[in-house]
């Protein structure tokens, strides 16, 4: 499945910025900045692996950076910047 450079969100508060890209090196390459990571960080990575892992992909890079955003938020970023990354929609089945 061929990655292409995508993003999702904004900076605002209460959101996350989700940007995809290829990589050469295989597997998923999760990077996050974020004001509550010390607390959090461990939840917000699983959350993007989980949703990077029903889309299937593999040599994946994702950075978030995140302003506070809930885990339906997250789902939803990783999940608009995959669709736009790979052209696959996952609700069209």
């Amino acid at each position: 499945m061929e990655i292409k450079n995508a993003n999702a969100g904004t900076l605002e508060s209460g959101d996350i910025l989700v940007q995809v890209a290829p990589s050469e090196q295989g597997g998923l390459d999760i990077t996050l900045e974020s004001s509550v990571a010390y607390q959090f960080g461990d939840r917000i990575r699983e959350v993007i692996a989980e949703t990077a892992k029903e889309f299937g992909v593999d040599g994946v890079k994702i950075n978030a950076v995140d302003k506070g955003a809930l885990d339906c938020t997250i789902r939803a970023r990783v999940a608009t910047a995959l669709v736009r990354a790979t052209g696959k929609d996952i609700w069209k089945d």
